[in-house]
């Protein structure tokens, strides 16, 4: 299922507005000495996602910083720039940077610019899920342009179409919800629940996780509600789901700058909020959701990001530090932030094993294991499955009270070794994550019955029950 052609056209007429703001978030150095290795580092500037523009080129920005000898022009702004970007015996110039607003339109628009315009043999992301699927069919017929997804986390770009110039060093959205079902269940007691997600690729890949991690352990959803991306008056659909009563509790996948709203249109129908009857995806609480969900869901778990806020190991501490040093006051452990560092950190990888190559010879060289942070199993190492997709661990949270009366998280749960497959229910010939995929079943995935409880930011032998 795509977006509905109305949508679609809506969003093309949209793109001319975008015109000035994209011209303005070109690199000075798009002018790249013959020989230099280009890239271009898109992000989102404007739409729901709009906020983590500086997030996205940050993050790709530190890793050229701490690996490939970069030197930021602003450390308080990353889009100012950076220089002296050096891997594999050649330089390496980033010859633009992209402004997304969450439409393949506009993705579409940028990467044309950016890759055959200014002549970028390697992209950066994009940020979202829709424009991930647009890209992924874009670079299908391009084999020497090489695509490394920033933070998008739709499944269709690594699993139904999955052409062999695009990687992927972060889970997909069903993989950040691995658990989430199973917890809810089992530490709340829910059996039944509605699901409410933004309709598009990435809600609907988010979706999918929850759905078939609640359905597989033996929970039931009773209704799916589907507004568009970008929505402002959810009333209409939060009327669309069962009264309190009907439902053990509420799915929430509605992202960006609309989580608070949705909310907010629940409250108003129903009265206020009980954080136990409540769950969803990473929107509850990274970033936007910190201020304006999180207080008001104390107790609720949430699904991850790839991440593991809080977590304490050698190696957390190592990166927070490499942050901390390029770009003060960036959040490391976001996941839009720490995605974009991973991609660039198997670029820089590649190159150095290519020893500058592009296009065919890049794409051989890129690492199919990759140190994380984040990760404990194999190593502490993310891998790529024969799609160029990770198998990344999974850390499901719980929003908190913290010490200073404000939400915080803690980890809750610890799900090693989360593929793409989600234990074999999704498959390239399976149609991708819709309004009505992945249907609600009973099934025994490699997680069940053994998620070990986290903490204080230590992982213990405990299973959850």
């Amino acid at each position: 299922m795509r977006r509905p052609q109305g949508r679609v056209l809506r969003l093309l007429g949209s793109v001319g507005l975008l015109a000035v703001a994209i011209a303005a978030i070109t690199s000075a150095s798009s002018a790249a000495p013959s020989g230099a290795v280009r890239v271009a580092v898109m992000s989102d500037c404007k739409g729901a996602f709009g906020f983590a523009q500086e997030l996205g080129i940050g993050g790709a920005q530190t890793a050229f910083a701490q690996y490939a000898g970069g030197k930021p022009k602003n450390k308080k702004k990353p889009s100012a720039g950076m220089t002296g970007i050096k891997a594999g015996g050649k330089t390496v110039n980033i010859v633009g940077y992209g402004c997304g607003d969450d439409t393949p339109a506009t993705a579409l628009k940028e990467t044309r610019r950016l890759m055959q315009q200014l002549r970028a043999d390697v992209l950066v992301g994009p940020l979202s899920g829709d424009e991930a699927v647009a890209i992924a069919n874009w670079a299908k017929p391009r084999p020497t342009k090489t695509v490394i997804i920033g933070t998008a986390g739709s499944q269709d770009p690594t699993l139904q179409i999955a052409p062999k110039n695009v990687f992927r060093y972060h889970g997909d959205g069903a993989q950040w919800n691995a658990g989430l079902g199973e917890i809810v269940y089992k530490k709340l007691g829910w059996r039944t629940a509605a699901i409410i997600m933004d309709d598009y690729s990435f809600g609907w890949t988010s979706a999918a996780g929850i759905i078939a991690d609640f359905c597989a352990i033996g929970g039931n959803i009773t209704k799916r509600v589907f507004p568009p991306l970008n929505t402002t008056d959810y009333s209409s659909y939060v009327r669309q789901l069962p009264q309190p009563g009907q439902v053990d509790g509420y799915f929430w996948v509605v992202g960006g700058t609309g989580t608070g709203p949705a909310l907010k249109a629940f409250e108003q129908a129903y009265g206020p909020i009980k954080p136990t009857q409540h769950s969803g995806n990473l929107f509850l609480w990274f970033l936007t959701g910190k201020d304006d969900v999180a207080p008001r869901m104390i107790g609720a778990y949430v699904g991850g990001f790839g991440t593991a806020p809080g977590l304490k190991t050698r190696a957390v501490n190592q990166y927070h530090a490499i942050v901390n040093k390029w770009y003060p006051g960036q959040p490391a452990d976001d996941g839009f932030f720490y995605n974009y560092y991973q991609a660039t950190r198997a670029l820089i990888t590649g190159l150095n094993a290519s020893g500058g190559s592009v296009g065919a010879r890049l794409q051989n060289a890129l690492p199919k294991t990759l140190s994380a942070p984040f990760e404990l199993s194999d190593r502490g190492n993310v891998r790529l499955d024969a799609n160029r997709q990770a198998i990344q661990d999974q850390w499901p949270v719980q929003i908190i009270k913290g010490p200073d009366g404000g939400p915080a998280v803690t980890l809750t749960g610890y799900v090693p070794n989360v593929n793409q497959t989600f234990g074999g229910l999704f498959q390239k010939t399976s149609p991708p994550p819709g309004r009505t995929q992945p249907p609600c079943v009973k099934k025994t995935l490699p997680w069940q019955g053994k998620i070990r409880e986290v903490k204080n930011g230590v992982v213990t032998n405990t299973v959850i029950k």
